[in-house]
């Protein structure tokens, strides 16, 4: 049995050190940073680029870990209802996420999402964001920024078991 506890410890403490391998090098993108200018599909299979945006917009991008699960689904839906907040100030919300452009597509009828929703397959944006993984880097991160119309990051909210206070902090940052 000690034999088994000690095994698991190792393996435990093995995946944290390779996640943490995995995500040396990534930019860590703070409060201050200009954002990195980038391209992803999104739910329609239309490019998305933010230097199309970068200069006129503000931007809410939130990284999610997966379309449809619970946590997720509870996050898209308070930016779904709070939708209005947002374009009312002229913001621009988007989620990236590492499902393709069919499950996102999906994702949004099923629950009347308004919003864009990025497919990053090969979670190329979220290291350049330096969005770090959890649970022993078994499943991505839940980061929230509030980007200004210059491209540079007024707000950062990472949190990864309170969905939904990503939009409440998101609305007070924006105030």
């Amino acid at each position: 049995m000690k034999r088994k506890i000690l095994i698991l410890l190792l393996l435990i403490v093995l995946i944290t050190i390779i996640s943490q391998l995995n995500m040396s090098g990534q930019n860590n993108i703070q409060v201050g940073d200009k954002i990195p200018v980038f391209s992803l599909k999104d739910q329609n299979g239309e490019e998305f680029d933010t230097s199309d945006y970068i200069g006129n917009t503000t931007m809410v991008i939130y990284f999610y870990p997966k379309d449809d699960t619970p946590g997720c689904t509870k996050e898209a839906c308070k930016f779904r209802d709070s939708y209005e907040e947002f374009t009312d100030r002229n913001v621009k919300v988007i989620g990236i996420s590492a499902d393709d452009t069919q499950s996102h597509k999906d994702f949004a009828a099923k629950y009347n999402l308004p919003f864009t929703l990025l497919s990053d397959p090969d979670n190329k944006v979220r290291k350049l964001f330096g969005v770090k993984s959890n649970m022993f880097g078994m499943i991505p991160g839940r980061v929230t920024y509030i980007v200004n119309n210059k491209g540079i990051v007024q707000f950062m909210y990472d949190n990864m078991f309170n969905a939904e206070k990503h939009i409440d902090k998101a609305l007070e940052a924006l105030k």
